[in-house]
């Protein structure tokens, strides 16, 4: 199996991955993408959750596959066991003894009662390193708190920053906090096994869905925490400059962002608007009267077609761009030359594409990718390699 024997920079680290649905799964592929083996524990019958998510589904009729579950679980293999019977007990042991990261999105005290407490899992191996991720953090008035994603987007202010406007929150298009809190979950736990090196010994690492998306909030949260203003939704258009944003032509829409006064003299004079206008001289002018500026700017780019104006931009080096479906991104030469999308041989729906990682190496990066294994795909190899470890009486240094 090439996800045992992978390359890359955590090649021969061991992830035993308890998570389901996304936020740590996310975590578990991208500890995954970097080289390391990751052993997903499943229960038996139906899984993580996110199989049975769908439409869309794939395959075969008597075992299709959701492409939810297709998304965050490359580079990964299945082991089946009921964790709250002595076998599952049994087999979960072995593998913390094994590993050197867990991976895990119950809610709080989920694990306590399952009989591997932080504590457990550290004398059960010094070296571990544990991620627990919540919805909405471990401790605190509501630390035993379920957490979805869009709940915990609204929850976390990020709706009332999106959409149309301040009447009308809108959720991001695709599940946000989940990937971020994933994305938080690898980056501490790397920070962990770093510091190991030199400790010697592991820890608990948290995050939670609230955390992640408010650590994203950038501009909006210094707006109120610092000068007092409560940011609201504005559409297509940046809150603090001016031009910058989405904008009508004729037969479509291009982006603009004229970040600098240099590149708005530029596109002033592209689109015939005066530099001197006191409506539009300074930055925060502009911003003042964003409606003005906005009817102005449509007003040329009606004109002429998104393709006549992006070539006048590009030329005149002023970041612009047109806003793509996603099969023009995946068809993109662009994305595609960036290893953005991974051919990977399943065993049911033989060779398929997937989104591939963000993270590119000059040299030593990951050879190839594994597809997102079937249910309990792995349970004789992942016993067979335990039963030898243990045979040999080996555990992680």
């Amino acid at each position: 199996m090439g996800t045992a024997t992978a390359t890359g920079p955590l090649a021969g680290l061991v992830v035993v991955d308890l998570s389901r649905a996304l936020a740590g799964p996310q975590t578990a592929m991208m500890l995954g993408d970097m080289g390391a083996r990751v052993i997903k524990v499943e229960a038996p019958g139906t899984g993580d959750e996110s199989r049975g998510w769908g439409p869309p589904f794939v395959g075969p009729e008597d075992a299709p596959e959701s492409t939810y579950f297709l998304s965050c679980n490359r580079n990964k293999e299945s082991v089946t066991a009921d964790l709250k019977s002595s076998e599952g007990v049994d087999l979960l042991t072995r593998l913390v003894r094994h590993a050197d990261v867990l991976v895990e999105n119950f809610r709080p005290g989920v694990m306590d009662r399952l009989g591997f407490s932080a504590a457990r899992l550290h004398e059960l191996n010094p070296r571990l390193v544990v991620l627990s991720i919540s919805g909405f953090g471990h401790d605190g008035p509501q630390g035993g708190r379920a957490g979805y994603d869009q709940i915990a987007q609204g929850e976390a202010g990020l709706m009332s920053l999106t959409g149309p406007d301040c009447d009308s929150p809108t959720k991001v298009g695709v599940p946000i906090g989940d990937v971020l809190a994933g994305m938080n979950g690898a980056y501490g736990v790397v920070s962990a096994l770093y510091e190991r090196e030199h400790t010697g010994r592991g820890k608990v690492v948290r995050t939670s869905l609230l955390a992640s998306i408010v650590g994203v909030h950038a501009f909006q949260g210094t707006r109120y925490t610092v000068a007092g203003e409560v940011g609201r939704a504005s559409g297509n258009h940046h809150v603090a400059i001016a031009p910058y944003g989405l904008f009508r032509c004729d037969g479509g829409a291009i982006q603009v962002a004229a970040a600098n006064d240099a590149q708005w003299v530029r596109f002033a004079g592209i689109v015939g608007l005066n530099t001197a206008d006191p409506r539009y001289d300074s930055n925060v002018r502009r911003v003042a009267h964003r409606e003005e500026l906005v009817a102005d700017i449509e007003k040329a780019l009606l004109e002429q077609p998104p393709a006549h104006w992006l070539a006048l931009l590009e030329a005149a080096g002023i970041p612009a761009g047109e806003v793509r479906t996603l099969d023009q991104v995946y068809d993109c030469p662009q994305t595609r030359s960036q290893g953005l999308v991974i051919e990977v041989d399943h065993p049911s729906l033989g060779t398929i594409e997937l989104p591939g990682p963000a993270i590119r190496f000059d040299d030593g990066g990951r050879a190839r990718h594994d597809a997102p294994p079937r249910l309990g795909e792995h349970n004789e190899s992942v016993r067979a390699w335990l039963h030898g470890r243990d045979a040999g009486g080996k555990k992680r240094t």
